[in-house]
C-alpha cells in the first residue's frame, strides 16, 4: 500500500512540469513577417484551460485576440481592419518552450501567409 501512495505521488509530481509548460500567460513579444513587411507587437494572453483571450499592440493599436491552446499548439486570430476593410490574421503555432513559441500567419481576404516568432517577456 506505502508503495502504491508513493508511486502515485512520483507521477503526480512527474505530471506537473508538463501542465505548466502548456501555459501562455503572460506577455509576449512577436516578431512577424507577411509578404516580405516585417513588424513587432507585444501581445498579452490570458489562458483559461483550452482557451485563449488577450490583446496585441501593434502599428494599427490594440487589439483583442482569441484562441485555442491544445498541447503545445497554439491558435489566435485577430479581427481588425486595413483601409477600412476588413482584415482577419489567422496564427497557428507551436510551444518550443515555456517561453518561446513560433508558427504561420495567414491573412484573410488576401490569402497572404507569412511566419512568427514570439519570445516571453521578462
Amino acid at each position: 500500500m506505502k508503495a502504491s501512495l508513493l508511486t502515485l505521488a512520483a507521477i503526480a509530481i512527474a505530471a506537473l512540469p508538463a501542465v505548466a509548460a502548456d501555459t501562455v500567460d503572460g506577455k509576449w513579444q512577436l516578431h512577424q513577417s507577411i509578404a516580405g513587411n516585417e513588424s513587432d507587437m507585444s501581445c498579452t494572453f490570458k489562458q483559461t484551460s483550452g482557451d485563449l483571450a488577450g490583446t496585441c499592440d501593434g502599428p494599427a493599436g490594440a487589439v483583442k485576440i482569441t484562441g485555442k491552446v491544445a498541447e503545445k499548439t497554439v491558435s489566435w486570430t485577430v479581427e481588425t481592419e486595413y483601409n477600412g476593410a476588413p482584415l482577419t490574421l489567422k496564427y497557428s503555432g507551436t510551444l518550443a518552450s515555456a517561453e518561446k513559441m513560433s508558427g504561420t500567419v495567414s491573412v484573410d481576404p488576401y490569402a497572404v501567409d507569412g511566419d512568427f516568432t514570439a519570445v516571453l517577456a521578462k
